[in-house]
């Protein structure tokens, strides 16, 4: 009888130790794979500054980019208001429907929100942004046209394709923060004599306010990284916009407009690492911040 049983817990054992070795292997590689994609970005973005000789405080200060003037000028500000300025009005437009939308359907209509809103707003995230471009070149850049001055391209319209892409994100988030919300709080609420609005803002928004923000910097973190749909109705220009109708460019269209045209190991090459380096430095503050609101909403 003690044979039998330790002949059963042999392959228990067996599939344990594959188990352990496997989920191993899958930690390391993602760990060398993250490491390795900083080290090879900071490795181009830091020759700029070691090889090329090119000052950190003029690239990230500068407003002037012309890589084959005499003498070359890499001023990489425009590119970082650009990306900042589109990503965070993206997130304002974008929040205050996400947060709405989330609130319908978690409070005030579960059935018919989860039920047929919800699919239709995730339904948004697998939307190619190449897509979203060209509906904002058809659609807003014309309307931006007749409407205000100039010609319909620059912030607003980068911004406000960008809301739409990152509307989903912030819906998502939001929905699942409310979700989760012990409905203890909300009974208590509703004891002491408060209506269902006040119970929602009064007592459900602050309560998960670290969690809506959450959800509010992965948003900007999404929008910040766009590329394509972005380039499409920003004009691309490289300097700083008197108003929110002039053409821009941000980080992400200066390297993909830019990279295919320029010689491996050129200074302009290198610069364009530099502002690789700039957007991935952001992406790890914006990781950051979210750990840090994370840990914020469990207190």
């Amino acid at each position: 009888m003690a044979q039998s049983k330790q002949h059963e817990s042999k392959p228990h054992l067996v599939e344990e130790w594959v188990g352990k070795v496997y989920t191993a292997l899958c930690i390391l590689f993602l760990v060398v794979t993250i490491f390795s994609m900083v080290y090879f970005v900071a490795s181009k973005g830091l020759t700029t500054f070691f090889k090329d000789k090119v000052n950190v405080i003029d690239l990230l200060t500068g407003i002037k980019w012309n890589p084959g003037g005499d003498p070359p000028l890499f001023g990489a500000l425009p590119f970082i208001f650009g990306s900042f300025s589109t990503s965070i009005l993206a997130a304002v437009i974008a929040a205050p429907l996400a947060f709405c939308a989330a609130v319908f359907m978690i409070e005030i209509a579960p059935k018919f929100g989860r039920k047929y809103l919800q699919p239709v707003i995730e339904l948004l995230a697998g939307i190619p942004s190449v897509v979203y471009g060209f509906v904002g070149l058809s659609v807003i850049v014309p309307l931006f046209r007749d409407i205000f001055p100039g010609q319909g391209i620059g912030i607003a319209a980068g911004a406000l394709v960008l809301s739409v892409m990152i509307l989903p994100t912030i819906t998502t988030i939001a929905t699942d923060a409310l979700a989760s919300l012990p409905s203890g709080l909300k009974e208590g609420s509703y004891a002491l004599g408060s209506t269902r609005w006040q119970t929602i803002y009064r007592i459900v928004l602050p309560t998960m306010l670290p969690a809506l923000m959450t959800g509010v910097v992965l948003g900007i973190a999404r929008a910040f990284g766009e590329a394509l749909a972005v380039q499409m109705v920003i004009g691309n220009a490289p300097h700083i916009p008197g108003s929110l109708f002039e053409s821009t460019s941000t980080l992400t269209s200066a390297i993909t407009l830019s990279m295919g045209n320029t010689v491996m190991g050129s200074t302009h090459n290198n610069a364009l690492w530099s502002l690789a380096l700039i957007l991935m430095t952001m992406t790890f503050v914006f990781v950051f911040i979210v750990r840090w609101l994370e840990r914020r909403s469990k207190i």
